[in-house]
């Protein structure tokens, strides 16, 4: 019996051990025969085989089009990505079928006409995603199969970022009407660097447009889009070329440059700039009045004409408040000046003013406000308590290190009615003592509750705004409390200047210097074929100027039915760096480059999408992957206990 309970026991630690190198040796076998050699993956894009219809085919009746491939494909939103042209009334069908795309038109064939399918970058292997980039399919229903094309970029006219999935076409009806009652003649989509092509146009003359068609109308149909459209007229044509292609042995080492022949299209070189129009509607939005003396008016877009607010349910004179706006006119406050309309729960008001009608023109109208304070109920307080009256706050930038270009701002909480300049003091250090300096006092054009104190300020000079207490009073009787602040003014050597030499510049124009977030930091004009900027903090600054045709002093969009284009934007493809203690001096010529290769990389917000797949390391991913999998043998043995 003593002999049959150990050897069990002895037996069972002898298996675990078998069992563990059986597993280690399993392990590591399976570990080299997994790891892939240096074998080649899949970084081709699909390949095309054949199709129905053949490519170019005439006399093609079928409504159906299938294009076989090497290998299994995808198709990424193809409502979104494929176009067809001429335009399709009814949205074909497009999916993917296994190694197939299959398209079936809903739209009755035209006559005599050829059809192009632009897949633009759709179509992608079904693994490995490599993307087939810009692949076209094209047909004709009569004898012969139009083979012209035009291309060019779009950008946007106020800043010219490029501008991907816009909507351009032709028509060769040339009549100004055709781009707002007719659908494209031919048409693409701009790509994500904002380039487009118009493929298999017949020879002609056509006018080009281009609109940000959400509808699918394939026209500008509504105000609100986004368009473009080219003054002068378009006339297809072709030329052989030629161009010479370099072939690498590896990545320094040319193998053969080869004289390849094409056949050039033009124009090649066709520049959109897109704008939205002026034609914001104009309206009254919801009345609020979140505090009991203040009634605030919003109107979706600045009012062109005084807004003139006439009382219903209380007696006013002419003084009944005071108006204050934000946002350029569009938010008004009117803060009651008689305190007996603060305990009335509902004030109604007649809005005169010019509201857009059916046809987005302004015309008189009179809409009514109703203006209702809902009061919450305030804990019992002892009648004998008396009640004080806060003190009128203020704000002010009048501390710290500032500019030399500063003006010192004054903004109340609430509305001053009049406030004297004698009630403000200014002094400056001068010899260890404070002396009284001028300065000029005048209200913010923008913010009715806010001053603006001026002053040329010295380099260094150390300064005091200070006001005595009760010297101000709101025009609800809150006094300030006194106030005293010390500021100081930068040094001249912690300060750069740049000059720019305006070369091209035809007209009047500005500049607007950006900083790294295309935040504007300075604008002045262009004169005597220059524009200064004194008083720079050390940086890199970008640069945009602005042909400013009407001369008010900021960029103009453009308007259709005058056939006026927006006013034009160049930027400096270079940045300027302005090192403090430093005078600069540049020259710009700001027709060197052309629109789509003048904004730097740096501060270009849509940035092109890179479709070329980096090439894959297959040695090192095989080490990677072996190591990865011997590391892993340490486990067997805690699994096992051992």
């Amino acid at each position: 019996m003593h002999t049959l309970y150990i050897l069990p026991k002895y037996s069972r630690k002898l298996a675990r051990l078998i069992v563990a190198l059986g597993l280690i040796a399993l392990g590591y076998s399976c570990a080299n025969m997994a790891t892939p050699n240096g074998g080649p993956y899949d970084e081709e894009p699909p390949r095309f085989i054949s199709s129905t219809p053949q490519p170019n085919q005439l006399n093609y009746q079928g409504q159906r089009v299938e294009i076989l491939f090497d290998e299994l494909i995808q198709i990424d939103k193809p409502s979104e990505n494929v176009i067809i042209t001429p335009p399709q009334r009814e949205l074909p069908v497009i999916r993917p079928s296994g190694r197939r795309v299959v398209v079936e038109l809903q739209d009755t064939l035209l006559e005599n006409t050829t059809y192009t399918i632009d897949f633009t970058n759709a179509i992608a292997d079904n693994n490995e995603k490599n993307i087939l980039e810009g692949f076209t399919f094209a047909f004709s229903t009569g004898e012969t199969l139009d083979s012209m094309q035009v291309s060019g970029t779009l950008l946007n006219a106020e800043d010219l970022e490029p501008m991907a999935g816009i909507t351009v076409g032709v028509h060769l009806n040339l009549h100004d009407s055709a781009f707002t009652t007719l659908p494209f003649d031919r048409t693409t989509r701009t790509n994500d660097r904002g380039q487009f092509t118009i493929r298999n146009m017949r020879p002609g003359t056509y006018r080009l447009y281009a609109v940000e068609d959400i509808t699918r109308s394939y026209r500008y149909s509504q105000p609100g889009q986004q368009i473009a459209f080219l003054d002068s007229l378009v006339i297809p044509s072709f030329e052989p070329a030629s161009r010479r292609d370099t072939v690498w042995k590896d990545s320094l080492t040319i193998d053969t440059i080869q004289v390849v022949e094409y056949t050039r299209f033009m124009p090649d070189d066709l520049y959109l700039r897109l704008f939205k129009e002026n034609v914001e509607r104009q309206y009254l939005l919801r009345p609020e009045r979140t505090e009991e003396r203040i009634l605030t008016l919003r109107l979706n877009s600045t009012p062109t004409a005084p807004v003139e607010l006439r009382p219903l349910n209380f007696p006013a004179d002419s003084g009944w408040y005071f108006l204050q706006t934000e946002e350029e006119g569009k938010t008004r406050h009117y803060w009651l000046t008689d305190t007996a309309r603060f305990r009335q729960d509902t004030l109604i008001v007649a809005v005169d003013y010019l509201k857009s009608d059916s046809l987005n023109q302004l015309v008189p109208a009179t809409d009514t406000a109703r203006f209702v304070f809902r009061r919450r109920p305030n804990p019992r307080r002892n009648a004998e308590e008396p009640t004080a009256r806060p003190p009128l706050g203020l704000t002010t930038n009048a501390s710290g290190s500032r500019e030399i270009y500063d003006t010192l701002s004054l903004r109340f909480a609430e509305p001053v009615i009049d406030l004297p300049k004698e009630a403000i003091q200014l002094h400056q250090m001068v010899d260890s003592v404070w002396a009284p300096v001028e300065f000029e006092l005048f209200p913010d054009s923008l913010d009715a509750l806010a001053y603006r104190v001026l002053r040329a300020w010295n380099y260094g000079g150390e300064y005091r705004l200070s006001i005595d207490s009760g010297r101000v009073v709101s025009l609800y009787g809150a006094a300030i409390d006194s106030l005293s602040n010390r500021f100081k003014i930068k040094r001249e050597d912690e300060y750069g200047h740049l000059y720019i030499n305006i070369d091209g510049l035809m007209g009047e124009g500005f500049v607007e210097l950006l900083d790294r977030s295309e935040k504007v930091v300075r604008k002045a004009p262009v004169k005597e074929g220059g524009v200064l900027f004194m008083n720079l903090k050390p940086d890199n600054y970008y640069a945009r100027l602005v042909e400013d045709r009407d001369g008010d002093g900021r960029w103009t969009t453009g308007e259709y039915s005058l056939k006026r284009q927006p006013e034009e934007v160049y930027y400096c493809p270079k940045s300027f760096n302005v090192p403090a203690n430093w005078q600069v001096e540049e020259t710009w010529v700001i027709t060197a480059e052309p629109p789509q290769r003048q904004k730097p990389i740096e501060i270009l917000k849509n940035k092109p999408k890179e479709l070329t797949k980096p090439k894959r390391d297959y040695r090192n991913e095989g080490r990677q992957n072996n190591s990865n999998r011997n590391s892993g043998l340490g486990g067997f043995g805690g699994a096992l206990g051992f």
